[in-house]
């Protein structure tokens, strides 16, 4: 049996670690253990490929974006040649933090703390009063404020990984790399756009229950009955659906969920079934409908149209749903303690009306104050407080249902099925385990 914080990190051996993971449970260490949260920063943010932003969120040069990768600041710069780079937010003489605003443009990064400046790339530009350093040679790449080890894009979305060595972005993401293009033909022009704000909120709860609840499929009916049942608020969560009891009450509770199917794949990553296309259009719709027929054939188009992917998880940090396209990107600040952004993700070339409804929508499912959002935050936060009661130690992920083992390495099973959850884990456990001595 596990034990409750038996030592400091390091003294954390293969075997403590594996013990707290079953195979259809998981120890409440590792969502309450700090030691353990700081293992994680190191060996799975610090180790995987974590996303970062999209390169529309810094399109003109000398554009950034500040962010995360686990604990550690970066900035995501447009550099004068156009291309995107991925540094380290911090000063190479003291080590303070350079950039504190979360974006904007710049033709130089200044350190407020002794004015040294940084180029866009993060080089080192200029040291005030240099001849106070008479024996130092300065090198712009050394003194500069540090580029991460890789960082790559795919369709823009770019993915920053803090190690040199194992797998690259497209290897690592697998079949997930589908649903990126995927997302991208769906846009008339064949690219997005990240834009028109954000949805930004912490919770008091471990980062692993965000990422859980992105492919719970168990939950909706019951966490979110103020909005799915008889008597509730009502609403259609996309144009031409129908929307709260009426989903449910066409083939149940659980079949409905069922149907959507879960996915698990290696690395961690998930995803859920698609939905069907829209059958009640509206003008802009078939409008926009028409602008990707004369692209790419109505053949094609209908293709297009049927959303193979519903929820798809880039395990650790990030989730992407084609319905009312966005992204969600999970930011661990501490064991109990964690950041959600939710941003928008426009179809280029799309008629501009659909982007408004799309943001609406949004609004009343992801915002702070949201019929939908509100729900899981709750529940996140009773979980942490449950996690430290006297009772059970064990948290249960045993729910499954009929499965089968591809030749790619997926498992596909039913949509209430805790496959996805247990996926996690064991990805969870090779990133923890890996490289460290007994």
């Amino acid at each position: 049996m596990a034990t409750h914080r038996t030592g400091p990190m390091a003294g954390y051996s293969n075997d403590h670690i594996a013990s707290l993971v079953r195979p259809d449970q998981v120890h409440r260490d590792v969502y309450e253990d700090p030691d353990l949260f700081d293992l994680e920063m190191d060996r799975i943010f610090g180790r995987s490929w974590v996303y970062v932003g999209h390169e529309s969120q810094v399109p003109e040069p000398g554009d950034f974006f500040c962010t995360r990768v686990g604990l550690q600041p970066v900035v995501m710069s447009r550099h004068s040649d156009g291309t995107v780079y991925v540094v380290y937010n911090r000063c190479a003489h003291r080590g303070v933090k350079v950039v504190n605003e979360e974006c904007g443009n710049v033709g130089r990064f200044m350190c407020m703390y002794h004015g040294w400046t940084y180029d866009t790339n993060g080089d080192l530009d200029f040291v005030t009063q240099s001849e106070g350093y008479p024996d130092l040679k300065f090198d712009k790449l050394e003194h500069g404020m540090g580029r991460v080890a890789r960082w790559e894009s795919h369709h823009g979305f770019v993915f920053a990984n803090l190690s040199p060595d194992g797998p690259g972005l497209r290897e690592w993401l697998g079949e997930n790399s589908d649903f990126l293009d995927d997302v991208a033909v769906s846009a008339p022009d064949g690219e997005v756009e990240v834009t028109g704000g954000v949805h930004r909120y912490l919770y008091h709860g471990n980062w692993k229950m965000q990422v859980e609840n992105l492919i719970d499929m168990y939950h909706p009916a019951y966490s979110h009955e103020s909005s799915s049942a008889k008597g509730g608020q009502q609403f259609s969560r996309r144009e031409g659906d129908k929307g709260g009891i009426q989903f449910f009450e066409k083939r149940g509770k659980v079949k409905s969920m069922d149907g959507l199917g879960t996915h698990a794949l290696p690395n961690g990553h998930t995803w859920q079934g698609g939905l069907p296309p829209v059958e009640n259009m509206s003008e802009d719709h078939r409008a926009y409908v028409a602008l990707l027929e004369e692209k790419h054939g109505p053949n094609r188009t209908r293709e297009i149209l049927i959303k193979k992917r519903h929820n798809v998880i880039f395990y650790p940090n990030m989730a992407m749903q084609e319905l009312n396209p966005h992204i969600r990107v999970i930011r661990p600040l501490a064991v109990d303690r964690t950041e959600i952004f939710i941003y928008p993700v426009k179809l280029k070339g799309a008629p501009e009306k659909m982007f408004r409804d799309q943001l609406i929508n949004l609004n009343r499912t992801h915002s702070p104050t949201s019929l939908v959002q509100t729900d899981d935050v709750e529940a996140f936060t009773r979980a942490q407080e449950g996690m430290m009661t006297s009772g059970n130690e064990w948290v249960l992920l045993a729910r499954t249902g009929p499965q089968e083992s591809l030749e790619s390495g997926r498992i596909r099973t039913t949509g209430t099925s805790e496959e996805g959850m247990r996926n996690h884990y064991r990805a969870w456990l090779e990133y923890m385990c890996a490289d460290r001595p007994e």
